[in-house]
């Protein structure tokens, strides 16, 4: 066993929960790992987290990187990180959003600054930072203003989208605080960007589709019987277009791979990070996703309902459900079935992005995963963890 120290913020997001998973399944690269420190913002028992036990493993809640003087942030990390100094590599997945953008930019840069300086000050063998990006840094959020539409696939040496779009995106301050603060340093840095990550999460996630889509067909089957039709809740023109998921598995690997290996992948670098090169469409995934659970998918058709409302309407025979296969009933209690998120993916982005996984692969990374393995992993963690029957 070596003795790198893991430390994961963000620890119950999509790839947060991932990157502590893997670092505790006992693969070639996270054996150099002896230490794993999952920090989240509200306690996370054993039985939720659902985490392979390990000695490497210790939780840590309610660290406010915002809060206080940066001395006293640092003594709080002494206070509740046992073996700080120890710390050498740390995945960065923490997250605060604001309707401002001016100032969801200005505190995810400062939280991620305050927590390097703390590494910096704390742990004399901090070597690496690993910070997640995505799709928004090549505009996908711009829709039909995306800007790249002609440049597939999509490079990570393509130039950020154009003002004034460029300094509202918090990715960007977040990008050129670490290259400020990398200068000189014994430390370095990689910046990953997944498409939409398909994954498990322990707790609500709005933004975990794969989350959204389990609980939508579980209970669309228990409601219209297996073997019903279920038509795609987008339109005709995202029914084809092509996309790279970024399965949180393999987000993760690559994160831990890279951050193991800085002279293949620090120095700043920026990496794309999907499934495959091959890209797909939801007119090959959406009947591959409905089978799992004994359904039919179909293409879109006129007034076919989006999964968030759907859930809102047969709320009560999803706790109907719920309460016959012994669920946790929690999952419906926030925005989870809001539509806003589900609308994007799967009505709204109406274009081609093809992500280029040539820089991924010169680093030495090969592995990958096809669509079904992807999306019935997470939907089988989903089961494990009764949020679906």
């Amino acid at each position: 066993m070596g003795g790198k120290h893991a430390l994961v913020l963000g620890a119950s997001g999509i790839t947060g929960w991932a990157i502590v998973s893997e670092l505790l399944s006992g693969g070639p690269d996270v054996q150099q790992f002896s230490r794993v420190t999952a920090l989240t913002n509200r306690p996370l028992s054993p039985e939720i987290a659902r985490w392979p036990s390990s000695p490497k493993l210790n939780v840590v809640s309610g660290i406010n990187l915002l809060k206080g003087t940066q001395d006293e942030l640092q003594a709080e990390f002494q206070a509740k990180v046992p073996n700080i100094e120890t710390v050498t590599q740390l995945f960065f997945n923490s997250y605060k959003f604001s309707t401002d953008k001016k100032k969801e930019s200005q505190e995810n840069a400062e939280m991620l600054a305050r927590c390097v300086a703390m590494a910096e000050a704390l742990s004399p063998s901090f070597e690496f930072i690993v910070l997640p990006t995505g799709g928004k840094a090549y505009g996908y959020h711009l829709l039909d203003k995306f800007p790249f539409g002609d440049q597939m696939p999509l490079k990570e040496s393509l130039p950020r989208i154009p003002e004034p779009y460029a300094s509202d995106l918090f990715y960007y301050w977040q990008v050129d605080r670490l290259k400020s603060l990398s200068k000189g340093k014994s430390w370095t840095y990689c910046e990953i960007r997944p498409d939409m990550v398909v994954g498990f999460v322990p707790n609500n996630n709005a933004h975990c589709l794969a989350q959204i889509l389990a609980i939508y067909l579980s209970l669309y089957a228990h409601v219209n019987g297996t073997g019903s039709e279920v038509p795609f809740p987008g339109n005709e023109k995202s029914w084809v277009i092509h996309s790279n998921d970024s399965s949180q598995d393999i987000v993760a690997r690559f994160s831990i791979y890279a951050s193991l290996r800085p002279d293949r992948a620090g120095g700043g670098r920026a990496f794309n990070v999907c499934d495959r090169s091959r890209p797909s469409s939801w007119s090959v995934k959406w009947p591959v996703l409905c089978s799992y659970f004994g359904l039919k998918g179909t293409g879109p058709c006129e007034g076919s309902q989006q999964p968030g409302p759907y859930i809102q309407e047969h709320r009560d025979r999803w706790i109907e459900l719920a309460q016959e296969n012994r669920l946790r009933l929690e999952q419906l209690d926030n925005d989870l079935a809001n539509p806003g998120f589900q609308k994007y993916i799967m009505s709204l982005f109406v274009f081609e992005r093809v992500m280029s996984l040539e820089a991924m692969r010169e680093a030495g990374f090969s592995e990958e995963v096809d669509e079904k393995t992807a999306w019935y992993t997470a939907f089988d963690r989903f089961r494990a963890a009764k949020i679906i029957p």
